[in-house]
């Protein structure tokens, strides 16, 4: 996963996510903010740029205070591609399961393939 930092790169990712509202409104939201200042500690990642299969926005790990706290440790995700999505929750540091934490989406399969990894994983999901 690339964390995308640079203003031209995130003002860009904008563009795109507006062309897909409403399904991207977690997404584009966090990037605004990131690319307005930063005031909450976010970070954007995407799985390749310029032509990205998932976005993935999260608050900066070193801000994590509570690994208990799914509430603070939340993540939100559009993706373009099922198969990034997979990969994004399979085989990645990105989303790790050391804490608890809560995905919002609003995309259909997102529920599917959350709970698909995490059966695969022998792990619970509320």
């Amino acid at each position: 996963m690339r964390i995308l930092t640079c203003p031209a790169q995130l003002q860009l990712l904008e563009e795109t996510l507006r062309k897909s509202l409403p399904t991207t409104l977690p997404v584009l939201g966090t990037v605004m903010t990131v690319a307005r200042g930063n005031p909450a500690s976010h970070e954007v990642l995407v799985d390749s740029w310029p032509h990205f299969g998932v976005v993935l926005t999260r608050l900066r790990p070193e801000e994590h205070r509570d690994p208990r706290d799914y509430y603070t440790n939340q993540l939100a995700v559009f993706y373009r591609d099922k198969g990034a999505l997979q990969a994004l929750l399979e085989g990645t540091e990105a989303v790790t399961r050391a804490r608890a934490f809560q995905i919002l989406g609003l995309q259909d399969g997102l529920d599917e393939a959350v709970q698909d990894v995490a059966s695969a994983r022998g792990l619970k999901v509320e």
